[in-house]
C-alpha cells in the first residue's frame, strides 16, 4: 500500500508517493578520479562564474533524480552542468536535482574512471545520460594507459535522441583533444601533463592562474630585452664618443 510522504527539499512542497533514499556505497578506490576532475572541476568553476544562470555540481556530490514516483531512481554524476536554470534556486534545494522540478535534465556530464565505476559509466549510465536527453557526455580515464575505459579521453554528443563519438584529435606527441560543442572548448590529454581544457583558437589552457603567470613571464621577458636594448645603446654611444 502506498503512503503520503512530504518532501520538503522541492522548490515546492509536494505530496508525493513514499521516496526512500539510499545511501549509495562509496568508492574504494576514488582517489586517482578525484584526482583526475580537481583541476577540469576548478576550470569550469572559474569558466562559468559570472553566469546566474548555469548550476555546476562536482565531485559526485549531487544527485540527478529522474523519476518522481521512485526517489532512489537518482545517479551521482562526478560532474555536471544545467545552463538555462535558476542556479540560486537550485543551490537551496540541494543536495537532489529534480529533473521535473528544474524543468531540464543537465546538459553535460563528466565521468572519470575507476575500477569499481568503469562498467557501470560505459553502460548503464551512458544509457540512462542518453534517454535522459544529455547533450554531451564526457569521460576520463587516469588509470595507467587507460585500463578502465580503454581510452584516456572519450566524448558523446546528443544527435537525433542518439549518442555518437565526438571526434579525437591525437598529436605527434601522443596527446589527445576533442572539441565539446556545448563549451565552445577543447578537452585535451597528455600523459605529462593529464588532462585540462583550451580554447580552440589558441591552443592554451584556461587556467586563469597559468594566464596570470604566462603574462607575467612575458613582461618581464620585454623588461630584460628593453633593459639589454638600452646597455646596447650605451655601448654604442660611448663607442662613438671614444672615436670622435
Amino acid at each position: 500500500m502506498t503512503t503520503a510522504a512530504n518532501i520538503t527539499n522541492a522548490w515546492i512542497h509536494r505530496t508525493l508517493p513514499d521516496i526512500f533514499y539510499e545511501e549509495p556505497t562509496p568508492v574504494e578506490d576514488g582517489m586517482l578520479e578525484d584526482l583526475a576532475l580537481r583541476k577540469i572541476h576548478h576550470l569550469l568553476f572559474e569558466y562559468h562564474k559570472d553566469q546566474d544562470d548555469v548550476f555546476m555540481s562536482g565531485r559526485g556530490k549531487v544527485f540527478i533524480s529522474y523519476d518522481r514516483q521512485n526517489g532512489n531512481a537518482r545517479v551521482a554524476p562526478d560532474l555536471f552542468i544545467a545552463y538555462g536554470v535558476p542556479a540560486a534556486v537550485i543551490r537551496r534545494n540541494l543536495p537532489n536535482f529534480w529533473i521535473w522540478e528544474t524543468g531540464k535534465a543537465p546538459d553535460l556530464v563528466i565521468e572519470a574512471a575507476s575500477k569499481s565505476t568503469a562498467a557501470n559509466d560505459l553502460g548503464f549510465k551512458r544509457r540512462l545520460y542518453e534517454r535522459l536527453g544529455i547533450s554531451e557526455y564526457w569521460r576520463l580515464d587516469p588509470s595507467p594507459g587507460a585500463k578502465f575505459y580503454g581510452q584516456a579521453l572519450a566524448g558523446d554528443r546528443l544527435r537525433n535522441g542518439r549518442y555518437i563519438s565526438c571526434q579525437l584529435r591525437t598529436a605527434a606527441d601522443g596527446s589527445v583533444r576533442s572539441y565539446s560543442e556545448l563549451l565552445k572548448l577543447d578537452f585535451y590529454w597528455d600523459e605529462a601533463t593529464g588532462f585540462d581544457l583550451l580554447d580552440p583558437a589558441t591552443g592554451r589552457t584556461i587556467d586563469p592562474m597559468v594566464s596570470m603567470t604566462e603574462r607575467a613571464e612575458a613582461a618581464e621577458a620585454r623588461a630584460d630585452t628593453a633593459e639589454a636594448r638600452a646597455r646596447q645603446m650605451e655601448e654604442e654611444i660611448r663607442r662613438l664618443r671614444e672615436g670622435s
